[in-house]
Order: C-alpha cells, then structure tokens, then sequence
C-alpha cells in the first residue's frame, strides 16, 4: 500500500497482511470446495463443517461492514456473549453447502480489506472493543486461521496455520488478550511475563493484582520467560491445543526468577 499525505492519509496496513488475508481465504475455500456432506463433525467442537464455514462467512462479512464503519450489536465482548451472539446468526442464516460458502468467504475477506484499505484512520468498534482498521484485518486473519484450521482438521486436510501468518496474527492476540482475562484465575494475581516466539517476536505480559497490561516492550525484569514455537502460540492463544501437551513435546520452555509461573499462564485468559 503506497503511502498517502495530507488530509487523505489513512491507516496502513502491515506489509504481508493483505496478502496473508487473501491466501487464508482462498486456501479455507480449497478445502471446502467439492465436499459434499458439510454435516461433518470438527474436532472438539459442536459444530459441523457447514456450520464452522457458515460462521466463517458470516464473520467476515461482518468484519467488512465494521472496516467499511458500520457498528454492529454483537455480544458485550465476553466469550460467553459471543458464543451466544454466534448461535443467534447461525440459527438465522440457513446456508451449509460447501460451494456457495466459499465464494462468500472469499468475497467478504476480500470486502473487508478493500473498505479497511479506503478508509481514513481512527478506530472501529467490534466484539472485542476499539481497534485500528490494521488490527481489525489483523483479527479478521486470526479468525480466518482459527476456523480454517478446524475446517482442515475435520476434512483430513492440510492447515493454513504458519509462522509468516502467526506473526501477522499478533497485533490482534496482544490487543485481545487484556479483553478474554479469566476473571476466576487473574484475581489477586501478580506477575511480569516475557513471551518469546521461536520466531524472533517479543512481548510483555504484567499483571498487577489482577489488572492485565500488553506491551510490545518485555518488562526490565520478568518473573518467568516463556519461549514457545510460533504455530504451537497460536493454537494455545485459540484453545486448539493442550498446553500440557504441547510443554510435554518441548515445543515450549520457561526460565526467570518464577519459572513455575508458565503452566499458569494459559489458564489466565479465556480463547474468545
């Protein structure tokens, strides 16, 4: 995206991002197109195939109207009303055929980067609270990769989920993360944590009795690092995947001055 200066400056989204969007939404669409029965279970979901694809279209759809400025009423933020808000849209949207989902969930990703891409900056609401177009687009791939790797998963076939898409992802999970707190865990809780991605990327996560702060800066002295490969991140962030499993592969490690702080740390939010 070239920039823009003067009154028509708008936000700019990440190099790769507009991209990553599209290849997400063409590659869940290759898995769909040409199943015939989407009555499929996903693993470790309620929901079928058609279902899981119906949601996905419906979400970008709704994730283009709030890029292109159009508020939507949908749940008070918490994955609780969330949950609820997507059995509402699903229950009113009968549409489960493969084909015809596809299409939309390409189209719609594509609507929304083209409403974030001409419009000027400031920040949209959503589900999740205010955020920038950039990391609107950003939750929009981290929805796309969470679904479509369910979707994969249910069909036998290859994820879309990788290192290139995790780091994209990031803008979104550190912007989240203070909103899907696990009230019942953080309470009186005190700590300073440094997230180190097997990939280079850093960031910290301090909680002050109870109050959660994310900085793309770690704190100068963290009670507990954790060092985690990038896709396994991803997938515990989504609740896709055991953290006890994944510490027992060594596809995380801890150290500090608090090591035994890590196994706490995915049970203090709640995937949204």
């Amino acid at each position: 995206m070239e920039p823009v200066t003067g009154g028509e400056a708008r936000d700019t989204l990440p190099a790769g991002l507009g991209d990553a969007v599209r290849a997400t939404a063409e590659e869940i669409a290759a898995v769909l197109r040409g199943v015939a029965d989407t009555s499929v279970p996903v693993p470790g979901s309620r929901w079928t195939v058609g279902e899981a694809a119906a949601h996905l279209a419906q979400a970008n759809e709704l994730m283009a109207g709030l890029a292109a400025g159009r508020e939507r009423d949908y749940g008070d933020g918490t994955p609780q009303s969330l949950a609820a808000a997507n059995e509402r849209a699903l229950a009113a949207f009968g549409e489960r055929a493969a084909e015809p989902l596809a299409g939309m969930i390409v189209a719609h990703a594509d609507a929304c980067l083209t409403a974030a891409d001409g419009a000027g900056p400031g920040s949209v609401v959503t589900p999740l609270g205010p955020m920038s177009r950039a990391v609107l687009v950003s939750y929009l791939l981290t929805h796309m990769l969470g679904h479509g790797y369910d979707l994969a998963r249910a069909l036998g076939r290859r994820h879309m989920v990788d290192r290139e898409r995790v780091a994209l992802s990031l803008p979104f999970l550190m912007t989240a993360m203070p909103r899907v707190t696990n009230a019942a865990t953080v309470a009186g809780f005190s700590a300073r944590y440094t997230i180190r991605l097997w990939s280079g990327a850093r960031f910290g996560v301090t909680f002050t009795d109870g109050a959660v702060t994310v900085s793309p800066r770690p704190p100068a002295r963290p009670d507990c690092t954790i060092a985690i490969e990038p896709v396994t991140f991803f997938l515990m962030a989504l609740g896709r995947t055991d953290p006890q499993g994944a510490m027992a592969r060594g596809r995380v490690l801890a150290w500090g001055r608090r090591p035994w702080l890590a196994p706490r740390f995915p049970a203090l939010f709640t995937a949204p």
